[in-house]
């Protein structure tokens, strides 16, 4: 598979291109709703070109698109994201999640969505794309293994168990919210989330 490497500039900016659009097109549609026709008339590219960038057809340009998704939603959370060992640093990156959500066109996660439904057909990728949820609660717990070495939580709190309830509030918010159409599900978890946190401080 050619990578941005080995590519050409105007060969990288071309393939980000295909892979913006298909992104859109494919959190719309679905995987399974999605052809590669589709996705050439959506990025107005050729057939031979489709697969010079991806040569496994859709299962490389999946690939590529969780990675393009999840790079965009860690960017739409920072600096927080990177700096979650304060309560302010808390509540900004609560803010971001949901000032990003809430301005999607479409609602829910789309990392978690994809992960989800590749797990039935494509069970490899699926797991290639349930990477990046890992590397987001990742973030969570840094910050939060930061806060107990600094005193702000308690010596016996576990960051691995708090950040992996947070985030499953997180994604369980945004299910609510793809189903409702409403950022009010999301809100709601996250304010719990933080508050549940916010009892184990030192």
């Amino acid at each position: 598979m050619p990578t941005t490497a080995k590519l050409t500039a105007k060969g990288t900016l071309t393939r980000a291109r295909i892979v913006e659009a298909a992104a859109d097109l494919i959190l719309a549609r679905g995987v399974g709703g999605t052809t590669l026709d589709d996705i050439r008339a959506g990025t107005a590219t050729s057939k031979s070109q489709l697969f010079h960038y991806f040569p496994d057809g859709k299962r490389d340009l999946v690939a590529a698109i969780a990675a393009f998704q999840a790079e965009r939603v860690f960017q739409a959370q920072r600096p927080f994201l990177d700096t979650l060992d304060t309560w302010e640093a808390w509540e900004g990156w609560r803010d971001a999640v949901i000032a990003h959500y809430g301005s999607q066109p479409h609602w829910g996660c789309p990392i978690g969505t994809l992960a989800s439904e590749l797990l039935g057909s494509d069970p490899e990728r699926a797991a290639e794309v349930a990477a990046h949820m890992d590397r987001w609660c990742g973030y969570l717990r840094a910050g939060l293994t930061r806060m107990r070495a600094t005193g702000l939580l308690r010596a016996e709190a576990d960051p691995e168990e708090l950040a992996l309830a947070i985030f499953a509030a997180l994604q369980g918010g945004l299910l609510l919210t793809q189903t409702t159409r409403s950022i009010t599900p999301l809100r709601a978890a996250l304010d719990a989330a933080l508050t549940a946190l916010r009892a184990s401080a030192a």
